[in-house]
């Protein structure tokens, strides 16, 4: 028997699917990354050396080579960072992406790079019903998406149809047990670079793990990762200075806190 719905975190707001598409069409995530040309090779290389310059979790957590040959759908692939990355190593891509904006990058920087890859602009609450193919894919990946959905809980049962027994399914939850969770919740910082995200929802290891298994996905691993210890007034002039009391502290510290008290929450979980 499927066990229930798991209660949604709280974020303090409400919004609606609109409203979230807008805030990011606004601003789409890592579009500041580079002062480059828009859409030129240039700029997509800086975006992305950026990217995973700050956040060098990410392609281990990915794992791009692992997925030459097999079909891979990426929700909420925003301008296409990972979804490059994929592509780069031989698997059949398809991206799904709610902002318009977004998409359309996404598009472009994969003509730019002379990547193939098929893209869609739909709502993972309603994926089953768009254009997407419906067909069991080897990797689900929904990095630092499904926390910014209304429904969440509606989102992974819709993932649950794009998957058959074995399929991989990897996703980055904000965690709420985590440095930046404090911050924000002092006044001290905001989950995005910019104000006003209609919704950042945040998780304990037992509520992601409750999301995830009500719609039908077994955990296989869970992790915490990354605190950002740059200066932000000096990070949005393409400077890195760190925060004094990261920069005093011990790596291997400061690799323990974000073990402990990391912002992501890395989940990998099979389809049962």
């Amino acid at each position: 028997m499927t066990p229930p719905a798991p209660p949604l975190e709280s974020s303090g707001k409400s919004a609606t699917i609109e409203e979230v598409r807008e805030y990011w069409n606004s601003r789409p995530c890592n579009v500041r990354h580079s002062d480059l040309p828009l859409g030129s090779k240039q700029y997509f290389d800086a975006v992305e050396a950026r990217k995973y310059f700050v956040e060098p979790h990410i392609p281990s957590f990915a794992g791009f080579p692992d997925w030459s040959g097999k079909r891979v759908l990426e929700i909420g692939c925003g301008i296409g960072t990972d979804a490059v990355n994929f592509a780069r190593q031989g698997a059949e891509y398809v991206g799904v992406e709610l902002s318009e904006v977004s998409l359309e990058l996404a598009r472009e920087r994969f003509k730019v790079l002379n990547l193939d890859g098929q893209f869609f602009d739909a709502d993972v609450e309603e994926l089953s019903k768009s254009s997407v193919p419906l067909q069991p894919y080897d990797l689900i990946y929904a990095f630092g998406v499904l926390h910014h959905t209304v429904n969440p809980s509606r989102a992974l049962t819709e993932l649950r149809k794009f998957s058959s027994k074995g399929t991989e399914l990897r996703l980055m939850l904000y965690a709420k047990n985590s440095w930046k969770a404090m911050l924000i919740e002092e006044g001290f910082d905001q989950p995005e670079a910019q104000d006003g995200c209609p919704i950042a929802l945040t998780y304990t290891r037992e509520s992601a793990r409750a999301l995830v298994e009500s719609a039908g996905f077994s955990i296989t691993s869970m992790r915490q990762d990354h605190v950002f210890p740059y200066q932000v007034a000096d990070y949005v002039q393409y400077r890195y200075v760190k925060e004094p009391y990261f920069d005093a502290m011990p790596s291997e510290l400061f690799a323990l806190i974000e073990k402990k008290l990391g912002w992501h929450l890395l989940v990998t979980a099979l389809a049962s």
